[in-house]
Order: C-alpha cells, then sequence, then structure tokens
C-alpha cells in the first residue's frame, strides 16, 4: 500500500475537500484524486461520497480511517524518532487555536519560531470551537485560559496581558484621565467574551470593576482596536496587540499603571507528542519568548 495516497486520504477527511488537501501537501487536486482512486481501487472498496459540495466517509471508509490516523502517527513517531537522534527539529507543525489568542499573541510566536528553524514547515488553524486533536492531525492545541481537556496534556506558554489604550486624536479632543475613577468620564470600547462583560482593572495596591456603560461592545478584539484607533474612545486591549499601534503613534497607553488580569496561555496535546523534537522546540521557544 502506498503511504502517499493514505496520507492523501486522511487529508481529504481532515480538510473536508480535495483542494484544501492538495494545498496541505503542497499538490494538485488532480493528484490526490488520482491517489484516493489508486487507493480504493488497490483495497477494492469505496471509500468516500463525493459530492459537488462535500465528501463523506461510507461506513467501510471510517473503519479504514481511523485504522490509517494509527498507521500515519506510527510514521510520524518513527521520523520524529529519526529527527530526535539528529536533534534537528523537522517536518510540519500543526498548530490549532482559539481565534482570540490567534490574532493577538500567536503570530508572534509563529514567526519567531519559523525564523529560528527554517527546517519546521508551520500549519495554523484558528477555530472557534472543541476540535479533536488526533482526528483532526494537530500536534498541539493553544488557548487562552486553562484547557479542560482531560485526555491531553497541558503545559503553561505565557501570559497575555492587557492595557488601556486611546488614540491620540481622542485624547487631545477628550482628554486624559488621571486616574482609573475618572474612566466612567470616557466613552468605553470593551471586548466582551463569555460571562466576563465589564473591566477588572488593578493596580499594585487598588483594584477597580467597571461594568460600563460602554460605546461599544464587540467580542472581537481587533473589532475594539480599530475604533480605538479611529478615536471613538478608551479600549481595554492585549498588549502584543497595541504594541506596534503605539510605535506607529496611532494608539496610546491610558493610567499605565492600571492594568487587565493577566490570561494565561495553554498548549495541550496528546501524551508523548511533546518529546517530538518539533513540539518541543516550539513549546520551548514560546515559554522563553514573553508575549509583553
Amino acid at each position: 500500500m502506498d503511504l502517499g495516497s493514505l496520507s492523501a486520504f486522511v487529508k481529504i477527511v481532515q480538510s473536508g475537500s480535495f483542494t484544501k488537501a492538495a494545498d496541505t501537501l503542497g499538490s494538485h487536486k488532480a493528484h490526490i484524486s488520482r491517489s484516493l482512486a489508486n487507493l480504493e481501487r488497490e483495497l477494492g472498496i469505496r471509500l468516500l461520497e463525493r459530492t459537488t459540495r462535500r465528501v463523506r466517509l461510507t461506513d467501510v471508509g471510517q473503519q479504514v480511517y481511523e485504522q490509517a490516523l494509527g498507521i500515519m502517527a506510527s510514521v510520524a513517531d518513527i521520523e520524529a524518532t529519526a529527527a530526535g537522534l539528529r536533534g534537528e527539529p523537522a517536518g510540519v507543525l500543526r498548530v490549532s487555536a482559539d481565534v482570540e489568542f490567534g490574532l493577538n499573541g500567536l503570530s508572534r510566536w509563529i514567526d519567531g519560531f519559523a525564523q529560528k528553524y527554517p527546517q519546521v514547515g508551520v500549519e495554523v488553524d484558528l477555530a472557534t470551537g472543541p476540535i479533536d486533536l488526533v482526528r483532526e492531525g494537530f500536534d498541539l492545541v493553544i488557548r487562552l485560559g486553562q484547557v479542560e481537556e482531560g485526555t491531553l496534556v497541558t503545559q503553561k506558554l505565557g501570559e497575555l496581558s492587557y492595557g488601556l489604550y486611546a488614540s491620540p486624536a481622542y485624547l487631545e479632543k477628550g482628554g486624559t484621565p488621571e486616574d482609573g475613577n475618572a474612566l466612567g468620564q470616557h466613552p468605553l470600547l470593551m471586548s466582551s467574551s463569555g460571562a466576563q462583560r465589564g473591566w477588572r482593572l488593578s493596580t499594585l495596591s487598588r483594584e477597580l470593576r467597571i461594568d460600563g456603560p460602554a460605546r461599544l461592545r464587540a467580542n472581537n478584539s481587533i473589532m475594539v482596536r480599530d475604533a480605538a484607533m479611529r478615536g471613538l474612545g478608551i479600549a481595554l486591549l492585549p498588549t502584543p496587540m497595541a504594541k506596534e499601534e503605539v510605535t506607529r503613534g496611532a494608539l496610546r497607553r491610558v493610567l499605565s499603571a492600571w492594568s487587565g488580569p493577566k490570561v494565561p496561555v495553554f498548549a495541550a496535546f496528546p501524551g508523548g507528542r511533546q518529546h517530538t523534537p518539533k513540539v518541543r522546540a516550539f513549546i520551548e521557544f514560546a515559554v522563553a519568548s514573553p508575549l509583553s
């Protein structure tokens, strides 16, 4: 049995289309289609039902797919063992991350890691819900906050810090608050996530809770940042996101003594996967690279 055809089959199922599978494997759709046809002909069974809109596993295809995952994992382990003996991270690192962190901090880690380890390719998928790492072929998942995955190993990579920011134009027009209590006199731009809809701010000696009202409330910090840059008010933003805009002069830090709670960033991966050189190298790089 050709491993290339088996790999193509797995990628088609994981990505949901021949085109995406071809992109992932750096191949062409026609080649992926031929690989699947050859595999089905060799096995004498139909693995997928294809329509113009999607592909779906047949009953026997589901059984073959589950066995194929184990085979491909064993191949990856063999490659990882060889790479480990050489001491070199290699291959493709597949990472899943929630959208919020993907927009706020992950790119900094990915860029730095790719520069340090050019022999490792990186694939990133920003997901909005739970995923099955093994079934979908990811090496690790990165989440803001504690990862609730009983079957996975978790490790803290760092913390995402938050500060108050506004545009120079807004501060010139609306004035700069001199104390946290003065924030209620300004239009506030809030990012909402889950049950957390207000701000919890603190200094070394004080704490302050602000629940609004908000001029803008959105579940995406990019939208909140852009509103702050347009001069709509004061926003609580992740410091990695705001740092570049501060350098460009599009935002200024407000009340620098006050900050929001630091949010832990965790990685989760199947047991044993953290020992592969590429995963171990990424974890070590992230831990050594603060996000602030």
